[in-house]
């Protein structure tokens, strides 16, 4: 058997991530396929990961060996520097009043702040900014309504790569602006505002 050890690494994180998905998830009413609760597309999003993460764990069974690199001094820097942040914008976020202070928030906004800090460094770019893009779409969502929220994931994720042209960009946010009040607005009915709230 012919382990791919980078595999096995992605396998556990993913796996991880699913079940701790999963666990905050539990607090949200699920409702149904066709009138969807808060709580089914996250629900859905995790199982999903889980059965892709069942696939990648087989697959790394036999195309191996891929063994991990080293990191670096400042790519291990960066990473316990983003943990740091992590830990102080939630504490300072979660005693503020108004917005920054209610609902999840708090954790929203630590954990983009978590990403931005090791995506200085080139090496860990990708995997960080595209982990803030989906922080970010989760705390501008209900203030900004799901066309803003979605134009700015996708333009933050575009940040990862640098061979993105503009107008490719601007065309993935446009087809998924569209695809998404297709499916999840005017098809499935799912009450988010699609606008920015102006009260």
């Amino acid at each position: 058997m012919k382990i791919n050890t980078k595999d096995m690494v992605c396998v556990g994180l993913l796996t991880g991530f699913a079940l701790i998905g999963l666990w905050l998830n539990m607090d949200h009413n699920l409702g149904s396929a066709r009138r969807m609760g808060p709580g089914y597309m996250p629900m859905l999003t995790f199982y999903l990961l889980l059965i892709l993460t069942a696939g990648v764990f087989f697959q790394a069974l036999t195309n191996g060996p891929d063994p991990l690199t080293p990191w670096s001094p400042a790519e291990i820097a960066v990473v316990v520097a983003g943990a740091a942040a992590v830990f102080v914008v939630y504490y300072a976020a979660s005693h503020a009043g108004g917005w920054l202070g209610a609902s999840w928030n708090p954790l929203g906004l630590a954990l983009f702040v978590g990403c931005l800090v090791p995506s200085i460094l080139k090496s860990w770019r990708p995997l960080f900014l595209v982990s803030a893009s989906f922080a970010l779409f989760g705390i501008i969502l209900e203030p900004l309504g799901l066309m803003v929220a979605i134009v700015a994931t996708v333009v933050v994720s575009a940040l990862a790569d640098e061979t993105q042209k503009p107008l490719g960009v601007a065309g993935c946010a446009a087809f998924l602006c569209a695809l998404c009040w297709v499916v999840f607005i005017w098809y499935l009915d799912i009450r988010v505002p699609v606008w920015p709230q102006l009260s």
